[in-house]
């Protein structure tokens, strides 16, 4: 029964895809728009999309159909998930691909490489993670170049959303946002309530660092179970308390 039922929800999912030409074309590539994310994305109005943590581009490819004029920065340091985001992003002049990773600090880290690549992290990669997600175990590990986001960007179009999915370097990541911190209307991130890397805050130190900037809870995308059914992950929408 739960192989026919993600069986049936792989093929709905394709189905989905399949209505609109901007997710064929990225099927075209092998990649799939996050529709899990549609929801709590398509009733924001944006005019600039960060999306750190881009991997091969399934949120980009999502943002872009539903903000077609939208200038996106996406950030993905591992070569082979940036190379699929390139050849999909080629002939769209508004997507800015940077390849390295987004830290508190400028320089060289090292990358801890899982066998599935999206699951690869800054941090050292822990036993919770492997035992939640089996076949995500670390295969390696690559130096990598890390930028503070306010020295890449320094301004944006309003309003703006910073999409962060980059396996326990929320915080750092944020730390390294300061000076841009201003001109974010909205940062759609997501969080763990359980440590699945070494050293990895938890959901309650990145929310209060949220709050204590002036943003509010505005929404809740996904989430994560574990085998017993608690919610380990999830993703949640902050939205500044006054926008300009």
């Amino acid at each position: 029964m739960g192989l026919f039922m993600a069986f049936c929800r792989r093929a709905a999912k394709l189905a989905r895809l399949l209505r609109y030409g901007t997710f064929r074309a990225g099927l075209r590539h092998r990649v799939a728009a996050s529709l899990e994310n549609m929801p709590v994305m398509r009733s924001l109005q944006v005019r600039a999309v960060i999306d750190a943590g881009a991997n091969i581009g399934q949120f980009s490819l999502l943002m872009r159909h539903l903000h077609p004029d939208a200038v996106i920065h996406a950030f993905q340091p591992f070569p082979s998930a940036a190379a699929v985001f390139s050849r999909l992003f080629a002939a769209d002049a508004s997507t800015h691909l940077y390849r390295h990773a987004l830290g508190a600090v400028s320089g060289t880290a090292d990358l801890h490489v899982s066998r599935r690549p999206d699951s690869s992290s800054l941090l050292p990669i822990g036993e919770n993670q492997t035992v939640f997600a089996p076949g995500t175990e670390e295969v390696g590990v690559v130096a990598v170049p890390v930028r503070r986001l306010d020295e890449v960007l320094n301004s944006l179009p309003r309003p703006s959303l910073l999409k962060i999915d980059v396996q326990g370097g929320e915080l750092a990541l944020l730390e390294g946002a300061e000076r841009l911190s201003p001109w974010l209307d909205h940062v759609y991130v997501e969080l763990s309530f359980r440590q699945f890397y070494q050293g990895q805050p938890l959901a309650d130190e990145i929310i209060d660092h949220l709050r204590r900037r002036g943003c509010r809870l505005a929404g809740i995308g996904g989430t994560a179970r574990d085998a017993q059914g608690l919610i380990v992950q999830t993703d949640l929408l902050f939205s500044r308390l006054t926008s300009q």
